[in-house]
Formats: structure tokens, sequence, C-alpha cells
């Protein structure tokens, strides 16, 4: 019992603890405080209160209409891309092909900064179009919202149905066509059903993404009421008080997200196909028109989701005056005033980034060994609970994180160790993901014979299991570092004076309306985004966006 106990048991216990300290007793409180009223006392008061808010019920009804709409919008836009890539050559298809990835590392506060800069009240192609008399609808709003988002997510539904397109069986449309069924007919009998299950898995993780959205609805989003917004101008309000109303509307967010979570398990059962894996139809060649009109489609696209990270460079090179861009007109001034003036953004990003990144990728290291090569009833809730943060988006557990952690016997609010809490804590499961993909291919052989030889479980773990790892814990360590860096919608709740990040004082800067030292720290983040990305694409030989 005690050999079966050491060190793995203990292992498995320590992680529960901690796990079950930093994600499940916060999420107990931020459910109690919602059925609490003012005194203490058991109420549903705070969801009565928001039955009765016509307020609330609008941004509620926004908030679903808004991610139906991004939803149906993204998949109108993906599929036929992943069509397009999958069955037909075209010039320049091999970059067509893995571009799109590069949005779903652009963080989303520079997305919206930069449709700022190109379509906002000052941007430069609002004012050249002005110039030539001509006037556009404003962007703020539904139009800048839908067109955002639709331009971020897409990437989801296009990767999701590339995959399922390239593992088709070409051999059934062959066969159905041979039957004297029209290709079209064949495709709709025959492909849309194999395709199906994976459009509903990515469209409903779209929709769950837009619904916990913070930055592009805080920043595009002006006076339309959603719920991501109202629940942090909620908190802001309550801070030092009663904790009900925004404790009932996070507990709405993640019902919503649960529900949708609940409905693809049941939806995808129902539509999975067994398919054996086949050859996929050879890719057709275009004549030369059909071949010019695919590349400017597909080409539009692409330029059009990859240009917040054109417009964040050319941004931050350009004179500036307060508010007012100067465009054609180059300077250093905003960089300058980010690198040497005011770099305490920089410098703590990094810091909590790193630190997020070592306690991270070590933590999921160990909980994927655990929860893969030592499997028990504990292992198993382990599993389970290291996934819930996929549930709840950032702000909920921010607030979550403050209310726990603000007063008693720990009290980690307003300070660093908050900070990077909240990003280990939010990118956690992505880590685990990762840095689990090689453990089902290492044998239990290998390690039986270490320890046969005299070698220590742990000693073991160590000299066989881990660089036999090595692959998966750099993919996790590069995914954990460009998520956290990046992350707005958590840290926004906790972070206090002092402690500001990039992302934040790029959320500060565009509020304020200086979009040139907002751009100046929008390019610092993508670039050091981008180049552990390079490095671990040419150095280490890991593709990070790999679905194996």
């Amino acid at each position: 019992m005690t050999k079966r106990w050491w060190p793995w048991g203990l292992l498995t216990l320590i992680c529960l603890v901690l796990l079950i300290g930093f994600v499940l007793y916060p999420l107990s409180v931020l459910f109690t405080n919602s059925v609490r009223d003012d005194t203490g006392n058991w109420s549903f008061a705070g969801f009565v209160m928001l039955l009765n808010d016509s307020e609330y019920l609008q941004a509620l009804r926004n908030t679903l209409v808004l991610g139906v709409t991004v939803t149906t919008c993204a998949i109108l836009v993906g599929v036929p891309f992943a069509y397009l890539v999958a069955r037909y050559d075209f010039p320049l298809k091999s970059w067509v092909a893995i571009l799109p990835v590069l949005t779903i590392v652009i963080p989303e506060v520079i997305v919206g900064q930069s449709w700022l800069l190109i379509l906002g009240n000052n941007g430069l192609l609002t004012n050249a179009l002005s110039d030539m008399g001509v006037e556009i609808p404003s962007f703020y709003g539904w139009t800048g919202m839908v067109i955002s988002m639709t331009l971020v997510y897409y990437t989801y539904i296009y990767l999701g149905v590339l995959a399922a397109l390239k593992g088709f069986d070409g051999s059934l449309e062959e066969a159905g066509q041979s039957l004297g069924t029209s290709p079209l007919l064949t495709q709709w009998r025959v492909l849309v059903p194999v395709m199906m299950p994976a459009v509903l898995v990515n469209a409903l993780v779209v929709f769950t993404l837009v619904v916990g959205n913070f930055a592009l609805a805080m920043l595009l989003g002006a006076r339309v009421p959603l719920l991501s917004v109202m629940t942090y101008n909620t908190f802001v309000s309550e801070m030092g008080g009663s904790p009900v109303l925004q404790s009932a509307m996070s507990v709405v967010s993640v019902s919503i997200v649960g529900i949708v979570l609940f409905l693809q398990k049941r939806v995808v059962e129902r539509k999975v196909y067994t398919m054996t894996q086949g050859r996929a139809p050879q890719a057709k060649r275009l004549d030369s028109r059909w071949s010019l009109l695919f590349s400017l489609g597909v080409g539009f696209i692409i330029l059009a989701s990859l240009l917040p990270l054109i417009s964040v460079f050319v941004a931050a090179f350009t004179e500036t005056s307060g508010p007012v861009m100067h465009w054609g007109q180059w300077s250093l001034g905003s960089l300058e005033r980010a690198l040497r003036n005011t770099p305490e953004p920089i410098l703590n990003s990094l810091k909590f980034a790193s630190l997020a990144t070592i306690i991270g990728v070590a933590f999921a290291v160990m909980v994927s060994y655990l929860t893969i090569k030592k499997r028990t009833v504990l292992t198993q809730l382990l599993d389970y609970i290291v996934v819930l943060p996929l549930t709840i988006s950032g702000t909920v557990l921010g607030i979550a994180l403050v209310q726990t952690y603000n007063t008693g016997w720990l009290v980690l609010a307003g300070t660093s160790t908050i900070m990077v809490l909240s990003y280990v804590v939010r990118r956690l499961p992505f880590a685990v993901r990762n840095a689990s993909s090689t453990l089902f291919n290492i044998p239990e052989s290998i390690e039986e014979a270490s320890i046969s030889l005299g070698v220590s479980p742990w000693m073991t773990f160590f000299k066989v299991v881990l660089p036999a790892m090595r692959a998966s814990i750099v993919s996790a360590a590069i995914l954990m570092w460009l998520t956290t860096i990046s992350e707005l919608s958590t840290s926004i709740v906790v972070y206090a004076g002092g402690l500001e990040t990039m992302p934040i004082a790029i959320f500060r800067q565009v509020d304020g309306g200086r979009l040139g030292l907002a751009s100046a720290y929008g390019a610092t983040l993508v670039t050091l985004i981008l180049v552990p990305i390079i490095v671990s694409i040419k150095v280490f030989k890991i593709n990070l966006f790999s679905n194996k």
C-alpha cells in the first residue's frame, strides 16, 4: 500500500488540493454569493433583480443574438474556405492554408484597437473616405463586433472542417456518382454528414467564445449592452460592497456556457459517423480565370483577418499628437514612450507570463502524467476538475478569485500572486492537453525496465519520461506563454495599481484615445508572441497547431 501511495498518490492528493483551492472553492464562493442577500441570508434576490432589470435582459438577449450571428457568419466564411483549400489548387495555396492560423495568436485587444485605427472615428480609411466626400457608417456597435469577431473566430471552423475534409475517403463520392447521382447531390448526401460533427463542435466553441468575449465587446460595443461588459461594470461598481449582482451575473454566464457544452456533447454524439481513413480526393487544378477568382476571394478574407497585425505595426511608427494620428508621417516617438518612459506594463507582462508559464507547465506535466499513466479514482477526479476553467470566461474567473481571496486568512487580491494565479488557472487546460499529447505513445514497459534496473520511480520520471515528452512540453510552454502574455479579461479584473500589463495598458490607452501609444505596446506584445512561435517552429521543429 505504501509503495502504491508513494510518490504518485501523494502528488495526486497535492494536485487535487491545489485545484480544489483555486478552482472549485472560488466557484463555490461565487455560486454561494449569488444566492445570498446583502445581510448574508439565503435569498434569490440577485436573480430577481436581474429578471426585473430591463437593461440586463436586453444585455442577455444581445449576447445570445451576437453569439448566434457571429457563429453563423464564421460558418459561412470558414466552411467554404476549408472546402476551397481542400479540393482545389490555386496560386499561393500553401500560404493561404496556414495564414489564417495567425488570427488565433493575435490578441483580441489588438484586433479591436487595430480596427479603430482603420475604421474608427479618426481612422485611416474613415478620414481618407471623408476627404473624398464619402461618409461611412460608424464601426462602433453591432457592425464592428460582428465583423471583427467573425474574422477572428472563423479560423476555428476552418481548421476543424479542413481536418475533416482531409480525412474523408474520396471513394465514397466516386461510388455515389457511379450510381448516376449528380456530383452536387452526392456531396450533400455523403460529404455533408461527415463534415457536420466538425462544424457543430467548432461552431459551439465559437459561440462560447463570443458569449465570454470582453476585449472586442468593450472596445467596439459602444452603447450595445452585453453580458460580459455589464458583469465587469457591475464588479467595478460593487467593489468593496455586496457581491450579489456580480455573482448572479457570473452564474448566468457560466450556466449559458455549461448548457452549450452539454448540447454540444449530445448533438455531436448523435451526428458522429465512423469512417475508415481513406484517400482524400485529388485537388483539382483550376483554369486561369477561376484560379484568379479563388485567389482573390480567399486573399481578401486573409488580408482582412490579418489587417490588425499589419496596422498595429504601421501605427506604432506613425507620428501622433495626442489622439490624432498623422498617417504618412513616421516617428519613433510612441515606441520611445512605451519602451523608455513607461516600460512598467512591458516588464510586468514579461514577469507574470514567465512565472505563469513555468508554474503552469510544471503543474500541467505532472497532472497529465498522473491522469494518463497513474489512473486511479483520484486522478479521474483530477482530470474532471482541471478542465473546469474551460467553462468559465476570464471575467467570471477573475471575479471568483477576487471574491474568494479578498479577505480571510489568505489575502491575494491586489498582489502579483493573484495575477500569476489567474493566468495559470485560466490556461491550465490548454497546457495539460499539449503536455499529454505524447504520453499516450510512451510504452509503460520503458518505465518498468528502468525501475527493474534499480532506478526509483521518481528518478525514472525525470530521466526517462520527461526527455520523451520534450516536444509536447515545449509546445505547452509556448502556448502557455502566448495566451498568458496577451490575457486581458481576467487581468483587468484582478489587477491593482502598479500591476498593469501590456493588454491592460493597450485597453486603457485606446479608451483614452491615445492610439499611438496603444499601438507601440501592441507592436511590442505581438513581437513577444511571434518570436517564440517562430523559434519553436524553426529550432524545435514543433507544430503548435497540429491536431495530432
